[in-house]
């Protein structure tokens, strides 16, 4: 299918920001001295009396957000992916998670597309951190029109959410006006033989391994799994029953992500032949997005790969 870039998602989730900040007062956002690279910067242009920045202290900065939450107003805090979920975990556990609390978590530079940052700033275990979490759910959106639908969800949405966000720009996947809800995955392509579910990044490279798929005539759905926590089970049984075969493509370790996810409610309700591809127990290298995501297998080939080892073909 034709590659249309469109922005990075973290430039969504900024400009978003902003439009929420117009409609609801009660929005606050703090950074980590990252607002730059997040795109909260934005909403501290418009709004500068809302926007806090606690420095280089992540921990610090989910405590201000539980206590800002905890007075009525509505927190998005932002960092990168890396060290907002590391270093804050205790707090997110406990501050947050514990207390039931409104907090909107926003990692930004998710995954290992973030390139030549390296592997302490690359985000591999954040989806099996912040959905270990009790009530936090969990949302990976696969390019700008999805993240602006989903972070529009997130602020009416009554409790914690983590949303992972991508620095670099990704392919349109989703018309404009595509109805997006927490805990509703969206079919893209409808198919018989197998069924790739995707999130972030991977949606669009599921997308290219169905149409090469069909050259061999073999049939695939594309589900973009946005939610991971909830996940749209309804959604997942449908395919598994219809197809048989399902296959997981994620920008995450293989451990905890959204195949750990899909497998554990497909086992108990409904067992299948099932494929994954993700990072497999690995911390990446540096270098540029394109290349990372092929040397680490998560691009259309290995989908279509581990397509064809699922349908013994």
């Amino acid at each position: 299918m034709e590659k249309k870039l469109g922005k990075a998602t973290r430039d969504a989730y900024g400009e978003t920001l902003v439009e929420i900040g117009r409609m609801n007062p009660e929005v606050v956002v703090l950074d980590a001295d990252l607002s730059k690279a997040t795109k909260s910067v934005l909403f501290a242009e418009k709004f500068p009396e809302r926007f806090f920045n606690v420095g280089i202290q992540e921990a610090n900065l989910v405590g201000v957000a539980a206590g800002l939450a905890s007075c009525g107003k509505i927190p998005f805090i932002s960092s990168f992916a890396s060290f907002l979920v590391s270093k804050g975990f205790d707090q997110f556990r406990m501050g947050v998670a514990f207390s039931e609390l409104n907090v909107k978590v926003v990692g930004s530079h998710g995954g290992i597309s973030v390139g030549e940052d390296g592997a302490s700033q690359m985000a591999i275990e954040d989806v099996a951190l912040m959905t270990s979490l009790p009530g936090f759910v969990v949302v990976v959106p696969s390019d700008e029109v999805s993240t602006r639908a989903l972070v529009f969800e997130t602020a009416k949405y009554p409790g914690p959410v983590y949303i992972r966000t991508g620095r670099p720009k990704a392919p349109i996947v989703h018309k404009v006006g595509t109805e997006f809800r927490i805990g509703k995955g969206v079919r893209l392509r409808e198919g018989k033989d197998l069924t790739i579910i995707a999130n972030g990044l991977e949606v669009f490279e599921a997308l290219e391994a169905a149409e090469r798929l069909a050259e061999d005539s073999i049939s695939a759905s594309v589900i973009d799994m946005h939610t991971v926590k909830p996940l749209d089970t309804d959604l997942i049984l449908e395919e598994a029953r219809r197809t048989g075969h399902v296959l997981v493509a994620e920008e995450h370790q293989i451990w905890g992500g959204l195949g750990s996810a899909i497998a554990t409610f497909l086992a108990k309700k409904h067992p299948c032949k099932m494929g994954f591809v993700a990072i497999q127990d690995t911390f990446a290298e540096s270098g540029r997005s394109d290349e990372l995501l092929e040397k680490y297998g998560l691009t259309h080939p290995h989908i279509i790969k581990a397509a064809k080892k699922i349908l013994g073909r």
